[in-house]
């Protein structure tokens, strides 16, 4: 061979060496793709994104290529692309939701059962109190796996309690409007700190749910279940009554919190409010945002709203496996704990010992060990809820904000009896309104 034809070998050889170098990669990078696991969690919560990665690589020892996608936003956001996601097969394979918005999504069968396991492991008594257990369940299937819970309680400032002269919480409605009449700081202007941050504004059904809170301490509900199975409108009653009216004192007559003001958990922890009520999650945040700031909690005169929060999927085959494996790991033990000491929402799960992250936070006792005979509600499972709610917030923003209602009782019953007629046009349209 003469060297021209061997210079032609070597390379034809070293082509043929590097096409094989090539197919092989590629090879490697097929199979390796068919392995990786990949699976997207959608929350509506932000602060649940740490706590999210950490249960995915708790996974990791059942499914050594899987990667969990976490992607939180607001939820409201959160609801809205889930519905229009979930219609058209292209949401997260794992949903985080409260049990009430997703029954419209089970009734569409865009929700998919438990498989057996998971069904045993929720429907045991030992692991979930009867009343999270029902809330998963619909038409005798398991649909969702409770997580964790929104439970309402009082957060006030210790320090400026201190300086009104006032030595415990307030136990009574009454109470409150007084407490934050003597809490309000007032400058040239007007209030400067609201005594009592109530929920004035903003979008979302939130507003109606805040409203519920405090109008459930009088005794009230905004609809309520008959035997049937069917709902009756209630708010328009002595109990609603008393509730608009005293947002209305503390916003027109005493003027100790206007809508304008800073509000929630962001002017609490800035000390621009002396109180207000929140879900549990505000504990750590405090710890993140404000770790100076001096505070307690108490449990509310009446009771609270209970809203259990479930994983659900709506995937089908190997992904939905790891969904249903994802939330089992969700609620191991250690697990809970981790959720409550570093984001602060309660967890379902009820035969896991709390005790020492209750006693590094006090905070968590109003929530965890409220006192006897102490009541909670919950949102109806019913499809038109967000509709409920979101039309009669709409009409309580206006509400707040007309002085003409401020002590007029017939128009403020004017007022709830125009509403609860509204929300019994929605109730009869899902077939759902029954007769009081």
């Amino acid at each position: 061979m003469t060297r021209i034809d061997t210079h032609a070998a070597f390379a034809l050889g070293r082509k043929a060496t590097l096409a094989l170098a090539a197919s092989g990669l590629a090879l490697t990078l097929s199979l390796g793709a068919a392995h990786a696991q990949t699976v997207t969690v959608w929350s509506g919560y932000p602060e649940m994104e740490p706590f999210y990665k950490r249960v995915g690589e708790s996974l990791k020892k059942k499914y050594p290529n899987l990667q969990v996608n976490v992607q939180p936003i607001a939820l409201r956001e959160h609801e809205k692309r889930l519905a229009l996601a979930l219609p058209s097969g292209s949401a997260a394979e794992i949903i985080e939701l409260a049990n009430s918005t997703a029954q419209r999504y089970i009734e569409s069968d865009l929700m998919k059962a438990a498989p057996d396991d998971v069904a045993k492991f929720v429907s045991n008594p030992a692991f979930f109190e009867p009343f999270v257990q029902k809330t998963a369940t619909v038409g005798g299937k398991v649909y969702g796996v409770p997580l964790f819970r929104g439970q309402g309680a009082l957060f006030y400032n210790t320090e400026m309690f201190e300086k009104a002269g006032l030595s415990s919480p307030p136990k009574t409605m009454e109470d409150f409007t007084s407490y934050a009449t003597k809490l309000t700081q007032r400058g040239p202007q007007g209030a400067t700190v609201s005594g009592w941050s109530l929920r004035l504004s903003g979008g979302g059904a939130g507003i109606a749910e805040k409203f519920w809170i405090n109008m459930f301490q009088y005794g009230g509900n905004l609809i309520e279940e008959q035997p049937d199975g069917k709902w009756v409108t209630t708010y328009a009653s002595e109990a609603g009554r008393k509730a608009l009216k005293q947002y209305l004192e503390n916003v027109h007559t005493l003027k100790n919190v206007t809508p304008e003001m800073p509000a929630d958990a962001e002017a609490f922890e800035r000390q621009q409010t002396a109180m207000f009520i929140r879900e549990s999650w505000v504990i750590g945040d405090i710890a993140q945002k404000a770790p100076g700031l001096k505070f307690a909690t108490a449990p509310l005169p009446r009771g609270t709203i209970v809203a259990p929060v479930f994983l659900y999927t709506g995937a089908t085959g190997d992904k939905a496996r790891i969904a249903w494996d994802f939330a089992l790991a969700a609620n191991e033990p250690e697990n809970a704990v981790w959720l409550l000491d570093n984001v602060g929402w309660l967890p379902n799960r009820k035969d896991v010992d709390y005790g020492k992250v209750i006693a590094a936070k006090p905070a968590f006792k109003a929530f965890v060990a409220p006192p006897k005979n102490y009541a909670y509600f919950t949102l109806p499972a019913i499809a038109p809820v967000e509709e409920v709610l979101t039309r009669l917030a709409a009409r309580l923003v206006k509400a707040f904000g007309d002085p003409s209602l401020a002590g007029n009782d017939a128009a403020i019953d004017a007022f709830l009896k125009d509403a609860a007629a509204e929300t019994d046009t929605i109730l009869k349209r899902a077939n759902l309104l029954g007769s009081k």
